[in-house]
């Protein structure tokens, strides 16, 4: 079994809630065998940024969705949404 890349897009619930501590939150929700590979704050329009988080886990059913779910509990998250994936 292979390795997938996914790259997640976390929206705030508004311009004021503070990314940087969004992306602490997402590095303790990570559901097991799951590894963040990088996170940036991204701008998207009129003050409101998102956060890009790329992470790297293993090729299996369940996984994926695992990690959205865990990522859409995370405080101050409005939404998630898979931007790419690919296998490594």
């Amino acid at each position: 079994m292979g390795q997938v890349a996914v790259l997640f897009r976390l929206m705030p619930q508004g311009v004021e809630t503070d990314v940087r501590a969004m992306a602490e939150a997402v590095r303790t929700s990570l559901p097991e065998g799951v590894q963040v590979r990088g996170m940036q704050v991204k701008d998207i329009a009129f003050g409101l940024k998102a956060l890009l988080v790329s992470v790297v886990m293993a090729d299996s059913g369940g996984v994926l969705e695992a990690t959205e779910q865990a990522f859409a509990k995370v405080p101050h998250v409005e939404s998630v949404e898979v931007m790419e994936e690919g296998l490594l």
